[in-house]
């Protein structure tokens, strides 16, 4: 279960979409991790995070849908804090893109942008936002 936050709400479903609000590499309550990628955190930790804030995202859809299986990841939008000369974002995205895939098969396809951030909230290296539709 997601953490719960006075000030908004960790996914919105409108229709068929899923909105997920922006997801952390949180385990059992622990962010698991702090700094910045290509600095404080090398690239292969930065994928695994990226994979548990991934997992976090389905978390949230399978509250708005309740089963995993009626989940179909559209889109997804990859913050990957990092110093200017990092140019390696969509390497940390492919962490979480592997592991929906690995869950969904087919419906974990999606479109994917990765963004180099100067930083995150709580100094996490990576955050996860994404939409999904809800499939029959």
């Amino acid at each position: 279960m997601l953490a719960a936050n006075a000030y908004y709400v960790d996914h919105n479903q409108v229709g068929e979409s899923i909105h997920i609000s922006g997801q952390l590499p949180f385990r059992d309550g622990e962010l698991l991790c702090q700094g910045v990628v290509g600095r404080d955190v090398d690239l292969e930790t930065a994928k695994e995070l990226a994979r548990h804030a991934a997992l976090n995202c389905l978390a949230a859809a399978v509250q708005a849908v309740g089963d995993l299986d009626r989940v179909r990841v559209v889109q997804m939008l990859v913050f990957v804090a990092s110093p200017p000369d990092f140019g390696l974002q969509s390497k940390v995205a492919e962490g979480a893109s592997e592991l929906l895939i690995e869950v969904l098969g087919e419906k974990g396809r999606h479109s994917r942008t990765a963004i180099g951030v100067a930083g995150l909230p709580l100094n996490t290296p990576v955050e996860i936002q994404m939409v999904c539709t809800a499939a029959s």
